[in-house]
């Protein structure tokens, strides 16, 4: 990689870690969301209350007191961020409610709520994942027109291979209450095409470290693996949530030299050895105002924080006990309300994906 690539140079695409300067973001949308309708790829990580949801409005438009009120929270989090000097991206709006139809199978889809799922920047390189729920299929065409411009402005492109998802992608005999049989942890996707979503990656400049999930699988990682320049490395990391899917609840880098991670999921001598001279930062046990109307996720998503820059950090308002930890950890956090948001599977992390943070590719590892 030149010294150009390695520095960034004026790419308008460039982001190496999760917490250099931020100046360039997409900020998902609700707009059009749709709810799919129940199927064993959503019962592997959906709660077991919120099956009712589904069952109610599977396949209808998501409530419009839902949307009005996280379409509320996304704009002030671009106003936000604005105001904070970040340029701010959002998507084509698709409607999600109409049904696609493969040689396999149809659905409706999903949202454009959650650009972390669907793409990753790993230096000037834009990384389309493919996804593994059949509802999230064509979600990246949302993004796609930001992309071309992107690609135009010099960026790379990768775009993953996407699987059929026909039966064949599905572990047939998965069961969400034997996740774990003789020691071995089950997924719900199989090992017979590519499977992975962005967020299963988190980046540390040189190393980005991936967990297997219900979405990802040993070829995505590979995949992703096998096209990354020398420069990175790509560790595969297993916690103990017993339901994986998206690791920015499980283990959330915070700035060089320290570590945000899940105490409910991720035992001290799980971590990597690469961290052992970072501080490591137990999070605080979530504020529950209403933990029934999370649908998608646990009540964790309070560790979905998005770094501004190495003092600043974006965090639901009503978290106090992890606004006061970041406090004495030297953060400066900004609270903003987005619980509204939360029914939807994500936090601010999710909601969002960086496109440039100004910074340099180096290794934070001794």
């Amino acid at each position: 990689m030149s010294k150009d690539i390695q520095e960034g140079g004026k790419k308008r695409v460039w982001s190496c870690n999760e917490w250099d300067p931020l100046e360039e973001v997409i900020v998902g949308t609700v707009e059009n969301a749709t709810v799919p309708t129940w199927n064993p790829a959503l019962a592997a990580t959906t709660p077991s209350h919120a099956k009712w949801f589904f069952d109610k409005y599977g396949g209808q438009p998501f409530p419009d007191d839902m949307i009005e009120k996280a379409s509320k929270e996304l704009d002030n989090l671009a106003d936000v961020l604005k105001s904070l000097g970040v340029t701010v991206q959002r998507p084509e709006t698709l409607d999600f409610s109409k049904e696609v139809t493969t040689p396999w199978w149809n659905s409706k889809g999903l949202y454009a709520a959650m650009p972390r799922d669907v793409l990753m920047v790993v230096g000037d390189t834009i990384i389309e994942a493919p996804m593994a729920w059949r509802a999230r299929y064509f979600e990246i065409y949302a993004y796609r027109r930001l992309i071309e411009d992107y690609f135009k402005d010099g960026s790379r492109w990768l775009v993953a291979p996407k699987a059929t998802m026909s039966e064949r992608f599905y572990n047939a005999g998965y069961s969400p209450e034997q996740a774990t049989i003789d020691s071995v942890r089950q997924f719900v996707v199989s090992e017979n095409e590519v499977a992975f979503d962005a967020a299963d990656f988190v980046r540390f400049g040189k190393d980005i470290f991936v967990q297997k999930s219900n979405v990802t699988n040993a070829m995505g990682i590979e995949w992703v693996r096998r096209h990354l320049d020398d420069d990175f490395s790509v560790h595969e990391v297993e916690f103990g949530d017993e339901h994986p899917m998206h690791i920015d609840t499980t283990i959330v880098p915070l700035g060089p030299g320290k570590l945000m991670i899940n105490p409910s999921w991720v035992e001290r001598s799980q971590i990597p050895a690469q961290f052992d001279s970072w501080e490591i930062i137990e999070a605080p046990a979530p504020v529950k105002p209403y933990d029934s109307a999370l649908y998608f996720s646990s009540d964790w998503l309070t560790m979905n924080i998005l770094t501004v820059d190495e003092k600043h950090i974006i965090v639901e308002e009503n978290e106090e006990p992890l606004i006061a930890l970041l406090k004495q950890h030297g953060f400066e956090p900004i609270p903003i309300p987005f619980r509204n948001f939360y029914p939807f599977g994500g936090s601010v992390h999710c909601a969002t994906a960086d496109i440039r943070r100004r910074g340099t590719l180096q290794s934070y590892f001794s």
